[in-house]
């Protein structure tokens, strides 16, 4: 990008068509900095030899640091849950319990109480305190210390350590360095090594008094448990007791349930239908068996009894014996008849042995009859009274399930508060790293540390304080001010020089003529017909450049655009005529008092083109010879004679000349001095110019340093091209 580019973002556009440039904001800000210079170097200056007197008067500060491993998971010797459960909470929330737990009021009163710190005055003094009980207004007389006294000292004592302890964490890991810092080596050293001591005993001792509480609390329980158990039973064994239900066998279900397999009821019940069953097959065997029995020509008689059997083996030999003799004999012959004799005794005997084996089936029969009768009569007996066991079994039931619950709370109870007693053998999730050693050198305070603080914190103050008066500060440092805050064009910056205004004026090439020269151009697009005719120069208060202008001006004007003439009328306090070396006792107050020979007030200058007419004696009210028309008057008859004329008023505040002054011209131009004017002054004086009905031209920045404001209205460089293109071919 082009310097033309970077340039034109900074471009403002003023009234009347001017382009003025703005400052950048950095820029801004270094041109106040350097307006305050060295206000701001004495702040920092001061700042910085304060801090390096309070650092060599502090007490040297000794740190002992101790460092700790804080898991986030403990070892469990007895693998027995505790009672407290690993918790799902994320590391960060974890380890900053833990952090807070370190920096915890109650584990700097352990430490207190463990080292007796309340009792230690060395420890008061490593702190630079003193006990409450020992000041100058505690009114305590020597002597041991009361109650509250120590009760006192140990509040004093506990704040003292919660002020020098420090947790820092290591980033990315479980370590944590606990610090002590006094002005005792060996105090910081044993603070920091009890602190971590008594962190790691505090957590085991938490650990075992929720253990005990635990325990104290499923005592409580288990007796009441126990009670109820037994109440449950008892109440179980008299309803059984009452409804004649004896238990022979029961079992347990896997959710630990008693169920009743078999009573006794029920075992008879098993026992006598499997003897019915028997003596059912019985009776109908031996019925089988009789029926067979009863059955003509039946072999089941021989088949069942032996010696009916040998009886028709015999009868079956003797009949064939028979037979054989009838085929040899007649049936008369005496060995025939005596074998026919001797069949008919067998068929006797077989016929006798029939009827006495019917006989005993029919008996065996008759009582397997009758036991089935009996056998089934009693399973009767038995269905009835299983049955009326069974509608006591449910609430037999409710009574089991009872004493079931009862002894699965019990149960499960008993069995946590034996775990519970062993549950705090594990090992601490907290151990020591390293511990506090003797620290060698001092921690604080640091000299090149503390100088760096002193010094940012005076850049800090400097600021402010120039910010402050910055803020404070109203008066136009910038020309692009005059149009925002004024609402009046600006006609130019005239730039402050080192030496006699009226002497460099002259020099058609200097800084001062070129920017008058400027400010000439933007007046002659002012009005209509080009440079006014008559105008006056006036201001907010004295010594703001308006006279130099006023004779500037005229100057200017009469080397380019024919005859001027100035004149003072600051008739209260006249300047021009002393300054320029001319003759004052006759001026404006001689023509407004009435005196009307113009030509002896009229006073000729080194440029033939450029008169002056003085202010006159001082009159004794200046006002009274405004208001009249005799002013009004001299400015006609002096713009007949030349054709520019510059009134060079007395300034606003507080007068009312120049509002008079003003009428009788065709504008004013209102002239500013740059960093001192202020701007409500400038606003008030511009209203009241407003109110007479006066036209203002613009407004004349004076005393304008442009190389202290940045790029200003851009005469920084335009000014000095020519004079320092000069000043470089010299060199």
């Amino acid at each position: 990008m082009s310097d033309m580019a970077i340039a034109s973002d900074n471009v403002e556009q003023g009234e009347g068509g001017r382009e003025f440039l703005t400052a950048p904001i950095l820029l801004t800000y270094w041109n106040a900095l350097k307006r305050h210079l060295w206000l701001a170097a004495a702040i920092v200056g001061v700042a910085t030899i304060v801090g390096a007197i309070i650092t060599l008067l502090m007490t040297p500060q000794y740190t002992a640091t101790s460092r700790i491993e804080i898991a986030r998971e403990q070892a469990n010797v007895t693998n027995v849950e505790g009672l407290k459960r690993e918790s799902s909470a994320p590391d960060e929330e974890f380890y900053l319990t833990q952090y807070s737990l370190l920096n915890a009021r109650s584990l700097a009163e352990r430490v207190e109480r463990r080292l007796r710190l309340a009792r230690n005055s060395e420890f008061f003094d490593a702190h630079g305190a003193t006990p409450e009980d020992e000041g100058l207004l505690s009114g305590r007389k020597t002597g041991p210390v009361s109650a509250d006294d120590l009760r006192a000292r140990e509040r004093q004592a506990v704040e003292l350590l919660l002020e020098n302890v420090g947790i820092s964490p290591l980033r990315g890991s479980a370590l944590v360095d606990v610090s002590y810092t006094s002005a005792s080596p060996q105090l910081s050293r044993l603070i920091a090594s009890t602190w971590v001591n008594e962190f790691v005993q505090q957590s085991m001792d938490r650990r075992l008094a929720s253990t005990a509480d635990a325990r104290v609390y499923l005592e409580t329980r288990l007796q009441g448990l126990r009670d109820r158990l037994e109440e449950s039973e008892r109440d179980l064994v008299s309803y059984a007791a009452r409804q004649g239900i004896v238990r022979l066998s029961e079992m347990r279900s896997d959710d630990g349930r008693t169920r009743t397999t078999q009573t006794l009821a029920s075992s008879d019940l098993e026992q006598l239908n499997r003897l019915l069953v028997l003596a059912t097959a019985e009776r109908a065997e031996a019925e089988s068996k009789l029926k067979a029995a009863r059955t003509p020509g039946s072999t089941q008689l021989a088949i069942s009894n032996q010696a009916l059997g040998m009886l028709r083996q015999r009868r079956a030999e003797a009949n064939a014996e028979l037979q054989e003799l009838l085929v040899k004999f007649e049936p008369e012959y005496p060995l025939a008849e005596a074998a026919r004799d001797k069949v008919a005794a067998l068929d006797r005997a077989v016929a006798a042995e029939e009827s006495r084996v019917r006989g005993a089936y029919v008996s065996d029969y008759r009582a397997a009859q009758e036991r089935e009768q009996s056998l089934r009569a009693r399973v009767d007996e038995l269905l009835g009274r299983l049955d009326v066991e069974n509608r006591s079994s449910i609430q037999y039931n409710i009574y089991q399930r009872e004493v079931d619950t009862n002894r699965q709370l019990y149960d499960s109870l008993l069995q946590r508060y034996k775990e519970i007693g062993v549950a705090g053998v594990g090992t601490n999730n907290i151990s020591i790293v390293d511990d506090a050693v003797l620290p060698e050198e001092s921690s604080s305070p640091r000299l090149f540390l503390n100088l760096a603080v002193a010094l940012t914190l005076g850049l800090f103050l400097a600021t402010g304080v120039i910010v402050i008066l910055e803020n404070l500060d109203e008066s136009i440092r910038e020309p692009q001010q005059v149009a925002d805050r004024l609402g009046v064009p600006l006609l130019g910056a005239i730039p402050v020089v080192d030496d006699d205004a009226l002497s460099v004026i002259d020099d058609p090439k200097s800084i001062l003529s070129e920017a008058y020269m400027t400010v000439r151009t933007n007046l002659s697009f002012s009005t209509d017909h080009g440079l006014p005719r008559t105008m006056a120069l006036t201001s907010t208060s004295p010594s703001e450049g308006k006279s130099t202008s006023a004779y500037s001006l005229a100057r200017v004007i009469g080397r380019t655009s024919g005859t001027v003439v100035l004149v003072d009328v600051d008739m209260r306090r006249p300047v021009v005529a002393e300054r320029l070396g001319l003759d004052g006792s006759r001026g404006v107050s001689n023509f407004l008092a009435g005196e009307d020979d113009l030509d002896r007030l009229i006073q000729k200058l080194d440029d033939a083109n450029v008169s002056f007419v003085s202010a006159g004696p001082v009159p004794p009210s200046a006002s009274e010879l405004l208001s009249g028309d005799r002013l009004a008057t001299l400015v006609r008859l002096l713009s007949e004679r030349f054709q520019h004329v510059i009134l060079d008023s007395p300034p606003m505040l507080g007068l009312s000349d120049a509002p008079l002054i003003a009428n009788t011209v065709e504008g004013v131009i209102y002239v500013i001095e740059a960093d001192r004017t202020a701007v409500r002054g400038s606003q008030a004086a511009i209203g009241r110019l407003h109110e007479s009905r006066a036209h203002i031209l613009g407004a004349l920045l004076t005393k304008y340093r442009a190389r202290q404001s940045g790029y200003g209205y851009g005469y920084g460089y335009g000014y000095g091209y020519g004079k320092d293109a000069a000043a470089d071919g010299a060199s």
